[in-house]
């Protein structure tokens, strides 16, 4: 019996450490010496044996065998090995910084290299005892060739600016690596945004998201057609392929039904499209929030007259239509415990920090105080349509007086009540927020919204339904929780407070939404 325990560590789950080992043989053996078991080593994380056998790839618990063969790890001090590998503007300087910023929070001695044609390879040592704990190495690619390396088995997580791709999480399916949609698999590290700008000086400081798609399309060619100067228009662009090109050319052009105009001009690195603009007074450029240079950024505006300025708080509540979400994909597999502490760190308010720090918007749960979402309400009262009785907003400032909005939100997927990936990382977000007390003794309020089409009724009930599903959501994920510590309630007010225009696609995601707000 006790044989049939020490091998009942063997799961079908294809759990694994991070760093692919070499393959040689070894065989497991249990303790009594009943059960021996064959194969090719793949993975030892310091605590299990990954390996290769006649019924498949098993994972053993390394506490209840012994290991012989040429494959066995050596009898030393463990050293645990990450590889991340991915998009090379968070892994340039967002991972870096909080690599250091969790190796100071425990103590770790740490050597950084830079290795020519990878990245960065960080050594971290055991703060009394000088001992080498870890290696992580930060590869500088791109999202599609950090998922290569996950598939490939060359890579423990992936940083992507996009999320991965029907292709992508097929092949990973398929390779017994999990559902990357599933956030156990997939969650948000930070934010940044697609920002228009022009050089300073052009009276043109507002575009809809719909005169955008036309400048990248060829259809608008001179800014006198926006308001501006009789002047040629210069786009300016960075690769489709990568960065926040995906997302640039799925959020506007391929939303707006439009294809890209030759009249584009590509450049390859954010630094050259802030200098494209500097030195061209008729250009426009699409870049990040984080990095516009010295142009003037533009701000987003709609035909039923929303404007929506590109802010920290903006993007972090994803009220800003072009926010745009930094990814981290890991596999179905077990990875050495201070990788399981790395990720770990990454929900912590030290990580928020470092966040930024290096210059990124983080997820950290903020307040929006009542009295700072003027602009909100005033749209609120703005685009009230004949179905929206003025007691109904009145109830609406009546529920949110005394009380501050998160700076989070949840959104959904497009056609459906399944809620979109950064809106399922921050169900994990409010969860563990929940968790730590932060709201003992608060009332907490889902309060859903939607968007404009349809009837008011119907809206109102599917905002209602929404906000109920977000709330069981996030109860679902607390693990130790008496929910008597904090008063949570749902309420919904349908299409009573838009942010942004019912005339688009995005307009419509935007406005469909659970928010939360407390007292």
């Amino acid at each position: 019996m006790n044989s049939l325990r020490a091998l009942a560590a063997v799961f079908f789950l294809v759990l694994a450490s991070g760093v692919a080992a070499r393959a040689d043989d070894v065989s497991l053996t249990s303790r009594d010496g009943s059960i021996q078991l064959t194969g090719t080593l793949l993975t030892f994380d310091g605590e299990f044996y990954r390996v290769d056998t006649e019924f498949g790839i098993l994972t053993v618990d390394s506490s209840g065998v012994t290991c012989e063969g040429p494959g066995c790890p050596s009898l030393g001090p463990f050293v645990a090995e990450l590889v991340i590998s991915g998009a090379h503007t968070m892994g340039e300087v967002l991972f870096p910084a909080l690599v250091e910023g969790f190796a100071l929070r425990e103590g770790y001695a740490l050597k950084r290299e830079e290795v020519l044609g990878i990245g960065t390879l960080y050594t971290l040592y055991d703060g009394a005892s000088g001992q080498e704990q870890a290696r992580i190495t930060i590869k500088l690619t791109t999202s599609a060739e950090g998922f290569a390396d996950l598939l490939g088995q060359q890579a423990d997580m992936v940083l992507s600016m996009r999320q991965a791709s029907t292709r992508e999480r097929s092949m990973a399916r398929e390779a017994g690596l999990g559902d990357l949609r599933i956030a156990r698999q997939s969650r948000v590290i930070a934010l940044d945004a697609l920002v228009p700008i022009v050089a300073p000086g052009n009276p043109v400081t507002k575009l809809s998201i719909a005169q955008l798609a036309a400048i990248y399309a060829g259809k608008i060619t001179n800014w006198r057609e926006l308001g501006g100067e009789d002047a040629p228009i210069t786009p300016y662009l960075m690769d489709i392929e990568e960065g926040f090109g995906p997302a640039f050319m799925q959020q506007v052009i391929a939303a707006s039904g439009v294809t890209l105009s030759d009249r584009v001009r590509f450049h390859p690195s954010v630094t050259a499209l802030n200098d494209a603009i500097a030195s061209d007074p008729f250009g426009i450029a699409i870049t990040s929030f984080m990095r516009p240079g010295n142009g003037e950024v533009v701000q987003l505006s709609g035909s039923c007259g929303f404007r929506v300025r590109a802010t920290s708080r903006s993007i972090k509540s994803e009220d800003y239509p072009l926010t745009m979400p930094m990814y981290l994909y890991l596999p179905e597999r077990r990875l050495p415990l201070l990788g399981r502490e790395f990720l770990s760190y990454l929900r912590t308010d030290s990580a928020q920090f470092v966040t930024r720090r290096a210059g990124f918007v983080d997820q950290a749960l903020t307040r929006i105080p009542i009295q700072d979402q003027g602009d909100r309400m005033a749209n609120a009262i703005a685009a009230a349509g004949e179905e929206i009785a003025l007691g109904e907003l009145k109830r609406m400032i009546d529920t949110f007086d005394g009380k501050d909005r998160l700076s989070i939100s949840f959104r959904f997927e497009g056609g459906s009540t399944r809620l979109d990936a950064p809106s399922r990382s921050n169900v994990a977000l409010l969860a563990k927020a929940l968790e730590s007390g932060r709201f003992d003794g608060h009332q907490m309020v889902f309060v859903g919204f939607s968007d404009g089409q349809g009837a008011a009724e119907q809206n109102l009930d599917l905002a209602r339904k929404r906000a109920t599903s977000v709330r069981a959501q996030v109860l679902a994920q607390l693990e130790a929780f008496d929910d008597t510590r904090v008063d949570l309630r749902v309420d919904a007010f349908g299409e009573a407070m838009p942010m942004a225009c019912d005339d688009s696609a995005w307009g419509r995601s935007v406005n469909r939404r659970v928010e939360i707000w407390v007292d």
